[in-house]
């Protein structure tokens, strides 16, 4: 008998439980886009952001995507892509590097993020600017959530997991599914768990149904 897979993201996948593990609050900062070179993008919650402004502002600005899926997001708006990251935040600073630092990079990002590649990349004298363009809490769903015992527990980022534990505990019959190391560095220490071999959502439920 296969064992049930619960996929706790704000994206859904048809062949599993899933659960949606952030409510999402979009922000409108006030942003002068002609200041920039280039934007930076590592959500598609970020995209959802920009499309509350007039898109004149923004479309002729390429951005650095940390991922395939924040890129094709990107991309749906009719914007281009600069370049893809390998979907980790901190690799991001190998891909800023190869610009001058004169470059003027603005990041559009959550309220809370768990990279700090900006301050390393700030520090070694690249602009970079900032605006925080949504902010996420965990939603009730995740309050109220009952797992099967022998399941596979997918966590696609470290606030899925933080809002998890908040109400709930893995239990040594789990096998946890993280999309990235990062990820992974968010649970309990001690805890196995298992990578995906990319950096995304399938390959994440492709893993699970393999354990």
């Amino acid at each position: 008998m296969s064992k049930q897979i619960y996929l706790f993201s704000t994206s859904f996948h048809p062949d599993v439980i899933s659960v949606n593990s952030l409510d999402i609050t979009l922000l409108k900062p006030s942003i002068n886009f002609c200041d920039y070179d280039y934007l930076i993008i590592t959500s598609k919650q970020a995209v959802r952001a920009l499309q509350q402004y007039d898109t004149t502002t923004f479309i002729d600005k390429r951005a650095l995507c940390i991922s395939e899926v924040t890129a094709a997001s990107f991309e749906e708006i009719d914007g281009t892509v600069l370049e893809v990251g390998s979907g980790y935040g901190d690799d991001l600073h190998k891909s800023v590097s190869q610009y001058p630092k004169k470059t003027k990079w603005l990041y559009l990002r959550a309220k809370k993020v768990a990279s700090n590649f900006v301050e390393t990349l700030t520090h070694e004298g690249y602009c970079i600017d900032e605006e925080i363009v949504y902010e996420s809490k965990c939603s009730d769903e995740m309050k109220n959530i009952e797992i099967e015992d022998n399941a596979v527990l997918v966590f696609t980022s470290p606030s899925s997991i933080n809002c998890f534990l908040q109400n709930n505990q893995i239990s040594l019959t789990n096998n946890v599914v993280v999309i990235g190391t990062t990820t992974g560095k968010s649970l309990p220490p001690g805890l196995t768990f298992n990578i995906a071999k990319e950096n995304t959502i399938e390959s994440c439920i492709t893993l699970a149904k393999s354990l």
